[in-house]
């Protein structure tokens, strides 16, 4: 399992309940078992390009869908290699599933009111943060 391996797991898996897509559909959609679905989007099976075509058909996105913010994920070809704190932590967020929904969801939004869902996210993180612990 390597850090990209897993990001393009989270991808598909915030697609697919975006969506409202189970295991079992994308699995008989792209040629396999619903198991191996849950090793893609887990990460720990690597995703060939050939299915990951089928899986971005599929869910409706084009590839480059799955490679968004890889930027900031590393470019580590195993789990040997640690990558630095500044990639690490948008890749433990994006690792979770509930963000990976909310990111799916919110790109389906037109861009105003993903500007308006940006705008309430940046307010509720100055609220929270001026708050005593």
């Amino acid at each position: 399992m390597t850090n990209i391996d897993v990001l393009i797991g989270a991808r598909i898996k915030g697609r697919r309940i975006a969506l409202k897509i189970s295991q079992t559909k994308l699995a008989e959609a792209v040629g396999v078992r619903f198991q191996q679905v849950q090793k893609y989007e887990s990460g720990a099976n690597r995703v060939s390009a050939s299915r990951l075509l089928m899986v971005a058909e599929t869910l409706g996105v084009p590839i480059s869908y799955f490679f968004q913010g890889l930027d900031n994920a590393g470019s580590a070809d195993s789990t040997d290699v640690q990558p630095s704190a500044r990639a690490t932590a948008p890749m433990n967020a994006l690792s979770d599933s509930r963000v990976s929904e909310i990111l799916a969801l919110v790109e389906t939004l037109p861009k105003e009111q993903q500007m308006a869902v940006l705008a309430f996210l940046r307010t509720l993180a100055k609220t929270t943060e001026s708050e005593p612990v």
